[in-house]
């Protein structure tokens, strides 16, 4: 992986005063990393793996054709491999995988690891459940891009695929398919599932094999402080599994068989939201952190150069389309008494005043950047309906909705100070139009509690996440509000709106992006699956003496290189 020129600006910013002291001191062996979602899956393309820490624990673990850059940006990652588009008249791509990549259990890496992924991706295999439904096979977390395939062509023990688009569709960005964290181990998933090779499982369309290799996709990678058999968990990056305990956190280490650029600092301890930050933080444990802004009580970052910033998610009330908010005038409700300014003016942008673009002002659009040119038409949509502490809007939309004295149970993943403050705030806003708010947070939160019924909204980022979430691309935030998305938990679904977003996704060009984005946000702002508040702020540290530290805002969060990381003390 070869950092962009931009990062070195990014580091001078952030880290200037730890570099000067790099070259006479000595290099510490280990490094602790701070991150606030929960280490629960190495697999983070499940429905409950997109709510995990693996987007900011395995870019360097698990590599795949691109990664996420500091600006939220995918950048190719030639150490994996190598894609290009084939001339025609029907969207398909070369990919070619590096010839030196093997795993770290000394298996070679192939493209049944692409087929796999299309495969779990694709929802093209399904299965009826007790009710007679159709259902997914594989409990994938999303679709984007993956469902416009037709079939990847494979030969088993292949370094090269063939990717042949549907014809008539095509992906608009195609080339963040197969990313970091994307492209699971499949020759342990056909191991465990007993099967020869996925390949020939793909094209048999044996329905038992693929039903076990789903099994295994959907719940063999989980993780959990303790001992770990080690052998379902190889790398394909510069780290690898070494331990997870609730001390020491999830240890990686430097994976001898990687053939690219060997990492710089041989140990990474990652302690995720289940730990106690605080306590991790004084006692010298973590020299590089990425949480939310003001979601730890009391937090002295003594010894780190630390910054706050906007980042690539927007903070957001997710609402279920069922129970108390299965009428939209229920939902309208809400979103008039939840104030939005008062919430964006005490806990949207600590210590920074931005004049315009993110973290400028509340969010008015769940779908587009308020960093891009398109964004003031697309969030003029809102109109100043919604404003928030609109009590008279608020109890009229409740009487239209039949609903009477609702109570409204938010959850999200505690401890979080500032997420505690922006119920509270909310609370006290809704209280004078009749609506009851609780706070239903808890250590063991998943957003999968919203699709089970068991609260009426999650506070989160884009995708119900609760950490770093989001990109350059508007694809996660699209995607989570379409009907069948496995990280739609809210269970919204309007023929409508996914005919928007399977168009936007395909079709890059600037006049129908703008044409569709409006036409798009006017109709969530109608239906009200979410209500946004403001751009995510973030908190980035690096201890004095760290080197290579790049702030990412992004779903990548600081460990996007930590293979670049070196403390010296």
């Amino acid at each position: 992986m070869r950092i962009p020129v931009v990062g070195a600006v990014v580091v001078g910013v952030l880290a200037a005063g730890a570099l000067t002291s790099c070259s006479s001191n000595t290099q510490v062996p280990s490094i602790g990393y701070a991150v606030d979602n929960p280490i629960t899956t190495y697999n983070g393309n499940t429905s409950q793996g997109a709510y995990s820490a693996a987007p900011q624990a395995f870019p360097r673990v698990l590599t795949g054709m691109t990664y996420t850059a500091p600006f939220g940006q995918s950048v190719a990652d030639t150490d994996f491999g190598t894609a290009s588009v084939v001339p025609g008249e029907t969207l398909t791509i070369q990919y070619r995988l590096n010839s030196a990549g093997v795993y770290s259990d000394g298996v070679p890496t192939t493209c049944e690891d692409l087929a796999l992924t299309w495969a779990a991706r694709s929802g093209k295999f399904t299965r009826n459940d007790d009710r007679g439904n159709t259902v997914p096979l594989f409990d994938a977390a999303d679709t984007a891009g993956y469902a416009d395939i037709e079939r990847v062509d494979c030969q088993p023990g292949s370094k090269d695929a063939t990717v042949v688009f549907r014809p008539g569709r095509g992906f608009a960005n195609w080339k963040t398919l197969f990313s970091a964290t994307e492209v699971m181990p499949s020759h342990v998933a056909a191991r465990v599932a007993n099967v020869p090779n996925i390949e020939s499982v793909l094209q048999s369309g044996d329905a038992e094999a693929l039903a076990r290799i789903a099994d295994f996709w959907n719940n063999g990678w989980k993780l959990a402080p303790g001992d770990l058999d080690l052998s379902l968990f190889p790398s394909s990056g510069p780290y690898r599994i070494e331990s997870f305990s609730e001390d020491d956190g999830l240890v990686l280490v430097a994976n001898e068989r990687w053939w690219g650029e060997k990492p710089a600092t041989p140990r990474i301890a990652i302690f995720g939201k289940r730990a106690d930050m605080k306590d991790k933080i004084d006692s010298g444990a973590v020299e590089v952190v990425d949480l939310g802004a003001k979601s730890v009580q009391d937090l002295q970052l003594s010894g780190f150069t630390a910054v706050n910033d906007p980042s690539r998610s927007v903070e957001q009330l997710v609402l279920s389309t069922q129970g108390v908010f299965a009428s939209v005038d229920a939902r309208r409700a809400f979103a008039s008494c939840v104030p939005r300014q008062k919430l964006f003016d005490e806990v949207g942008h600590p210590d920074y005043n931005r004049s315009q673009g993110p973290g400028s002002g509340v969010s008015n659009s769940r779908i587009v950047q308020s960093d891009t040119l398109i964004y003031p038409t697309v969030a003029a949509t809102e109109a100043g309906k919604y404003p928030g502490g609109d009590v008279p809007a608020a109890q009229a939309a409740l009487t239209a909705s039949g609903v009477t004295a609702p109570t409204i149970r938010i959850g999200y993943i505690a401890p979080d100070e500032r997420r505690a403050q922006t119920v509270r705030l909310i609370t006290e806003a809704c209280a004078p139009a009749g609506i009851t708010v609780q706070d239903v947070s808890s250590p063991d939160f998943n957003a999968t509690a919203l699709r089970d019924d068991q609260v009426d909204a999650v506070l989160a980022g884009i995708g119900s996440v609760s950490g770093p979430a989001g990109s350059a691309l508007n694809t996660d935030a699209l995607i989570a509000l379409r009907g069948g998305s496995g990280t739609n938990y809210g269970r919204f679904d309007n023929p409508r709106f996914n005919q928007i977003v399977d168009n936007l996704l395909s079709d890059g060009n600037d006049n129908t992006q703008l044409r569709l984005s409006v036409d798009g946000e006017s109709l969530l702002w109608s239906e009200m699956p979410s209500i946004p508040l403001f751009d995510q702020p973030r908190t980035t540290a690096f201890a004095d003496g760290l080197g290579g530290g790049i702030k990412n805002l992004s779903k990548a969060g600081a460990g996007w290189n930590m293979d670049r990381w070196v403390l010296r003390k």
